[in-house]
C-alpha cells in the first residue's frame, strides 16, 4: 500500500463497517453507524496535529501540559453523501467550520459536475480534511481538492469510508501530496462505476432515496 494511504483497520470500525455493508440495514442505522465510523476515523486523521505546552492549574498543583497549537481546522463535505460524516468528526474537533462542495456524477461519462461550492474564507490558513463515504473512481475527489487548491488551501486530507484502488490511484496521480484515509480498500469497480462489493449508493442509503 502507497504510504500516502493510511487503511483504519480497527476492530470496532471493521465491525460498523460490515453492519453498513449489509442490504437489510435501513437508513437510521446506516445514519448512526456512518457518524460513528467517522468520529472513529477522526482520531486518527488528526493524529499528525501539533501540540505545545501551556501552564495550568489542577485542583493539586500547577502544572505544564499539552494542548493543540491552535492550528484551525475546516471540513468540507462532498454533497450530499459527505454530509454524513459531519456530525460525528464535529464532535471531536468542535470548533472546525464547515464548507460544502456539491458534485454529481454523470451517469453516461461517469466524470463529476460541480454544481455548489461554499467555503471559510481563511481556508488557507486550515488543515483542511474533505470527506466523501466512497472513493470510487475519484473523479469528484479529484476535483474537489483541486477546488480546495484553487481557493488558497494548502494543508488537505482526504477521508473516505470505502475506496477502490482505481479511485485511490486517480486521486494520487491528480495529487501527489495529498494524504488519504480510509476504513477499507476494496476489489474493484465494476461497469457502472460502483466499488465491489462496496455497499451500494451511500447517499440513497443515508437519505432513504433511490
Amino acid at each position: 500500500m502507497d504510504s500516502r494511504v493510511t487503511v483504519i483497520n480497527h476492530p470496532l470500525i471493521q465491525h460498523k463497517l460490515t453492519i453498513m455493508r449489509d442490504i437489510n440495514t435501513g437508513s437510521k442505522d446506516f445514519r448512526e453507524l456512518l457518524e460513528e465510523i467517522s468520529m472513529l476515523m477522526c482520531y486518527e486523521v488528526t493524529r499528525s496535529f501539533q501540540l505545545e505546552d501551556v501552564e495550568i492549574e489542577t485542583p493539586v498543583c500547577k502544572t505544564v501540559a499539552k494542548t493543540l497549537t491552535g492550528k484551525k481546522v475546516g471540513i468540507v463535505p462532498i454533497l450530499r453523501a459527505g454530509l454524513g460524516m459531519v456530525d460525528g468528526m464535529l464532535k471531536l474537533i468542535p470548533a472546525a467550520k464547515v464548507g460544502h462542495i456539491g458534485l454529481y456524477r454523470d451517469p453516461e461519462t461517469l466524470k463529476p459536475v460541480e454544481y455548489y461550492c461554499k467555503l471559510p474564507s481563511d481556508i488557507n490558513e486550515r488543515e483542511m480534511i474533505v470527506t466523501d463515504p466512497m472513493l470510487a473512481t475519484g473523479g469528484s475527489a479529484a476535483d474537489a481538492i483541486q477546488l480546495l487548491k484553487n481557493k488558497g488551501a494548502k494543508n488537505i486530507k482526504l477521508m473516505c469510508l470505502i475506496a477502490a484502488p482505481e479511485g485511490i490511484k486517480a486521486v494520487l496521480e491528480a495529487h501527489p501530496d495529498i494524504e488519504i484515509y480510509v476504513a477499507h480498500v476494496d476489489e474493484y469497480l465494476n461497469d457502472h462505476g460502483y466499488i465491489v462489493p462496496g455497499l451500494g449508493d451511500a447517499g440513497d442509503r443515508i437519505f432513504g432515496t433511490k
